[in-house]
């Protein structure tokens, strides 16, 4: 036989095995056919190798053989083809049918004699290589299809914990507009903010950001919120409130963890603001005539260092004025050439933004979208709170 008939020969007896005839192999096999690629312990002969055949088709549904390429010399053709099958029918190695596409590569070397097929060699060719094959496969799949669901559920939990830790309502002061915001990301932080209604009229803010992500970065916020708020019936003063709740996390924090959080009280009869911070991002304050500033106060992240101390400072809002409490996840979050968000853009439009008007956080938002463009996967979860004093109305 010529060489195009012997490669002819090799791609019936591929099809006819993708199709699971064994008639059709029967009569294109040597009686001393020999399989060169069973598993140890299975015997070389025809009947074992149509055996084999048997049981993998049996499983699939669709099985097809693609012939990629093949050359041929002498008695030998070398055939590099793809095998495709949706394991949908019956088990296949102890696996149960998954109703999934497996796809293998492989390359076959069959020596023709007398028009038949005498020997089989190969790679990933086999009737139990190409089952060994798939069933890795399956197994790889389903052992990330197991993670994909752990992390799922991991994320739900981290979000019921976040969710159910911020605030229900909104505390409710005349002359004054209090509007929080917050949008996690898919995988939660440890954002968090909190208002602390205390005995004397005077309500307390926070808002800070456990290290880490998902349900670990939710619990660590989960208890720093219980702490602030149990610390806010003892202590009036800012900084040591926080003095007080750094202890108290110090002793209990996994390593490498921390908590930053800023902290303010405002008299609204007064619009007097004192605060203290713990390594949190500075908030905005716009005064009159649209200038910003920064209320600065040092003091470091909550959970680091014991015995630690908090500089506590103070402003007075008038009427018109706006403050501006945020987390990273919007001055961090990047646009399509890495560039920042960043603190200097965002003190810009709070600057241009008109008192009294629309929703700031909105406003910041849609900027922020205009900056990331389209496609923008959020990094980290944004948390925003306004408080303004109202303008003074003739």
């Amino acid at each position: 036989m010529s060489a195009e008939e012997n490669m002819a020969l090799a791609r019936r007896f591929l099809q006819a095995r993708g199709q699971g005839d064994l008639d059709a192999m029967e009569q294109m096999m040597a009686p001393d056919f020999v399989d060169h690629t069973l598993a140890p312990g299975q015997a070389p002969d025809r009947e074992a190798y149509k055996r084999q055949v048997a049981e993998y088709a049996a499983a699939f549904s669709d099985l097809t053989y693609t012939i990629e390429d093949q050359v041929a010399g002498g008695e030998k053709v070398v055939t590099r083809f793809i095998v495709r099958g949706t394991h949908d029918r019956r088990e296949l190695m102890g696996v149960a049918p998954t109703g999934r596409e497996a796809t293998n590569i492989a390359i076959a070397i069959h020596r023709i004699v007398g028009g038949k097929i005498a020997e089989e060699w190969g790679v990933g060719t086999s009737i139990s290589e190409l089952r060994e094959g798939f069933v890795a496969r399956w197994q790889h799949l389903e052992q990330e299809r197991i993670e994909r669901e752990r992390v799922e559920q991991e994320l739900r939990v981290a979000r019921r914990i976040q969710q159910g830790s911020l605030p229900k309502e909104v505390p409710t002061l005349e002359g004054w507009q209090i509007a929080p915001y917050y949008q996690p990301a898919r995988e939660v932080g440890g954002d968090f903010y909190e208002f602390l209604e205390l005995d004397d009229g005077r309500v307390g803010f926070v808002v800070g950001d456990a290290t880490g992500k998902g349900v670990p970065a939710a619990l660590m916020m989960s208890t720093t919120c219980g702490m602030l708020r149990l610390a806010a019936q003892s202590y009036s003063s800012p900084g040591e409130m926080l003095q007080r709740v750094n202890e108290a996390l110090v002793a209990d924090i996994p390593p490498s963890t921390f908590v930053t959080c800023f902290y303010a009280i405002l008299d609204p009869q007064s619009g007097r603001l004192s605060y203290a911070n713990a390594g949190h991002n500075l908030p905005c304050c716009r005064h009159d005539e649209h200038a910003v500033i920064e209320l600065k106060a040092r003091g470091m992240p909550l959970g680091l260092m014991p015995q630690m101390s908090y500089e506590e400072e103070e402003t007075v809002l008038v009427p018109g004025e706006r403050v501006l409490f945020y987390t990273d996840g919007l001055i961090e979050a990047h646009n399509p050439k890495g560039e920042m968000f960043g603190a200097p853009r965002l003190r810009g439009l709070l600057s241009e933004s008109p008192e009294g008007g629309r929703d700031l956080s909105a406003t910041l938002m849609e900027e922020l979208g205009r900056f990331t463009g389209e496609g923008w996967e959020q990094e980290d979860d944004i948390t925003l709170l306004t408080l303004e004093r109202s303008a003074t109305r003739s």
